[in-house]
């Protein structure tokens, strides 16, 4: 009989409403902790005090204290849709949990666009794209892989009530280019980016690099080609904030000679793109890449196959470093691939400050936008 399934169809829709949609009063959100669980029917009063407690947080008085409850119990029900509809992987109170949604987003994400999946996808049309890799490049390749194991990968790093995530995915992707180049993996600065890149986008001109305000790592690129270069954290370290700039091109550390965009042109199972960003993840080390963060807000660790998670929300840059081949995904057949993503969180967010993803059909707009850089010799 048909009819049986209509009630758990409406599950489904409810939780949808409850991931996609406001944030039904005073919002919902949070992020990772660094893997403590809170003890079964423990009221959300006293999750709260110990989040207070655990976090150092300091309210302004009792009516700010009284807001960022509500906040905080919102974002428990957040947590536990997002548990029903993304089962593969766990999610729960994080250090961000007393932030509405509008709050998290505007704080911890910064992809300048707001365009849907097709307009990304014609907009890196004109833009220099990677060749793409031959069916015996794709076939050598091999089963799992990670950069970090290769050392070309710096430390998890914080970017702070700031929406400079697409800084810190430029420089992740830059640095990693400079380690395959000379050997040599070097730290270097996303203030720079934050306080001189005000590039605009080649063909949406309303699309400009703004600091904490949010930007686009093929901007950024432009940017760092016309200005010289990079410098090192230690010659100009991250405050959080945008202030004037203070580029010296006397200590340019990395020269950026050109950039390329990955565009995964679809095979007959959805999965060409999969096998082009791997081929180009292993062909020109860690791709800046951007992704709709919504199950990020409340991820604490495993991998990540939400049932759904829209594509034309691309809002948040960060830096794909591998992939693998055995995610436990029970509600997807067993055991799925995976990508292996750096965040800018710290190291408190996720699994240490990464995030695995499930691979394949392009799962929240991950091979929407995807790019890599290649450095000037020194």
């Amino acid at each position: 009989m048909a009819a049986a399934p209509a009630p758990a169809r409406l599950v489904v829709l409810v939780l949808v409403a409850v991931v996609v949609g406001g944030d039904g009063g005073d919002g919902v959100i949070r992020q990772v902790t660094d893997g403590g669980y809170w003890p079964p029917g423990l009221l959300p009063e006293a999750q709260f005090a110990a989040f207070v407690r655990r976090h150092g947080r300091e309210y302004s008085g009792p009516e700010e204290y009284a807001r960022r409850l509500r906040v905080f119990a919102a974002n428990l029900a957040r947590a536990a849709a997002h548990q029903a509809l993304d089962p593969t992987a766990r999610h729960g109170v994080t250090p961000f949990s007393d932030l509405t949604r509008e709050e998290f987003e505007a704080r911890l994400t910064g992809l300048a666009t707001d365009v849907g999946d097709d307009d990304v996808r014609r907009r890196r049309l004109p833009m220099p794209s990677a060749a793409p890799a031959t069916e015996e490049e794709v076939s050598g390749l091999p089963s799992s892989f990670d950069w970090r194991d290769r050392g070309a990968v710096t430390g998890v790093k914080m970017q702070g009530a700031c929406g400079s995530c697409w800084a810190f995915s430029t420089t992740g992707a830059v640095e990693g280019a400079n380690f395959l180049a000379t050997g040599n993996l070097l730290d270097l600065s996303e203030q720079q980016l934050v306080d001189c890149d005000h590039t605009c986008d080649a063909e949406k001109k309303t699309e400009c690099d703004s600091g904490c305000g949010g930007g686009l790592m093929t901007n950024a690129y432009a940017y760092l080609m016309s200005s010289g270069g990079l410098m090192e954290q230690s010659a100009y370290p991250y405050t959080g904030a945008q202030g004037a700039c203070r580029f010296d091109a006397n200590r340019v550390a990395v020269r950026v000679a050109n950039f390329t965009v990955v565009a995964p042109a679809a095979g007959p199972g959805g999965n060409d793109g999969d096998a082009q960003m791997r081929a180009a993840l292993v062909r020109h080390g860690p791709l800046a890449v951007g992704l709709n963060a919504a199950y990020m807000q409340t991820y604490v660790g495993g991998v990540s196959c939400p049932l759904v998670c829209p594509r034309a929300w691309v809002n948040h840059g960060v830096l794909l470093v591998g992939y693998g081949e055995r995610g436990f995904a029970a509600l997807r057949l067993g055991h799925r691939p995976y990508w292996i993503i750096k965040n800018s969180w710290g190291k408190a967010w996720g699994e240490q400050g990464y995030y695995r993803l499930c691979r394949g059909r392009n799962v929240c707009g991950v091979d929407t936008m995807v790019s890599a850089v290649a450095v000037a010799p020194p």
